[in-house]
């Protein structure tokens, strides 16, 4: 590896359900351009499905397979958004903290007086 070579999460899966990494050092390459293509698809069709979804929601009269297919696309939907996610905040530049600075202060409520 070069010190240029980004290792990045893809948008899918191997065929035994691990997740797939590309080791590139240019980040515009054809494998990386179908990875970002393939996120946007992926984060589409997630969100016609939470679309969808309100609307089956809605229905008092959704049946327990429409439900249970419903609850089936939502979960590989979700899975699907969390890779991008990781695959995404895995590339952005980390912020160098001084030791004086707390990382978690930000995520602690401020403390009654």
């Amino acid at each position: 590896m070069t010190p240029h070579t980004q290792l990045r999460l893809l948008p899918w899966s191997g065929p035994d359900g691990k997740p797939c990494f590309l080791s590139t050092d240019a980040p515009d390459s054809h494998l990386s351009r179908l990875a970002d293509n393939t996120e946007e698809i992926q984060l589409g069709l997630a969100t016609e499905l939470l679309s969808h979804a309100h609307e089956v929601l809605g229905d008092p009269e959704a049946d327990q397979e429409e439900l249970h297919l419903l609850t089936t696309d939502l979960t590989s939907a979700l899975q699907a958004a969390i890779r991008v996610a990781n695959s995404r905040g895995h590339r952005l530049p980390h912020p160098t903290l001084s030791t004086s600075q707390d990382p978690f202060k930000l995520l602690r409520p401020p403390t009654p007086h």
